[in-house]
């Protein structure tokens, strides 16, 4: 089974349209949905805005359901000039950006364990290239991979975007992916993430967000479909 996490309800409801045989499950306030999509078992959920929201999303998911894989989708913003609205980043590994105990003498990023710590969560790179061979499927998309970092702030100044790029050294910035990450490291499920480009570093010239979610959601259901295909 394909665990899918999405940041946005009119994701889960493009890709629940599109399976068979589905039934729906009440978790902890969050909507799980299970079914077949190109023959693949899947649940599907809506896990809401953050980190916190995120994490409880994920520990649900794998507790209840036992998932082979774990995909979060969403949109995000970007950080680097590589990739603007529209384009999708697949991540190699994720970090919580706003995670910081530097004044203990830590790294920024840095999640202490009990065993150890770490600052990059590792994406499946099974999982990380079946994502970026479905994205590239996509008409008119422009494909990265790289790093996406995720804290519980929106981001919308270019000069803590440009911090959080030279700090981590990543393409994209959201609330959620990270702390997706953290999860499956832990639960040891292999997970990956993609994300369409909501808003660049020219600041949005003015684009109309609603509008880019409605594309943005058919972006990703569409990448998902496809991976699903070669699951």
């Amino acid at each position: 089974m394909t665990g899918i996490i999405c940041a946005m309800q009119i994701e889960a409801d493009g890709i629940i349209a599109l399976s068979q045989n589905t039934q729906t499950e009440e978790i902890a306030g969050m909507k799980f949905t299970t079914g077949t999509l190109n023959g693949k078992d899947i649940a599907v959920v809506v896990c809401g805005v953050g980190k916190v929201n995120a994490a409880m999303c994920a520990v649900v998911l794998i507790e209840k359901f036992n998932p082979d894989v774990v995909i979060n989708s969403g949109v995000g913003g970007s950080l680097s000039p590589l990739v603007s609205i529209g384009d999708i980043v697949v991540a190699t590994k994720s970090v919580q950006h706003d995670m910081n105990t530097t004044a203990l003498g830590d790294k920024r990023g840095e999640v202490s364990f009990p065993d150890g710590t770490k600052i990059f969560f590792d994406c499946d790179k099974t999982v990380v290239e079946k994502l970026t061979q479905a994205c590239k499927t996509l008409p008119d998309t422009k494909v990265e991979q790289g790093v996406i970092a995720s804290g519980d702030i929106f981001i919308s100044d270019r000069k803590k975007r440009k911090r959080i790029a030279d700090t981590f050294g990543a393409l994209v910035c959201e609330m959620e992916g990270a702390a997706i990450g953290y999860v499956c490291y832990a639960l040891k499920t292999p997970y990956g993430i993609i994300r369409a480009i909501s808003d660049d570093l020219d600041e949005n010239k003015g684009v109309d967000y609603a509008k880019f979610c409605e594309l943005a959601s058919k972006k990703t259901v569409g990448a998902i479909c496809e991976y699903l295909k070669n699951e």
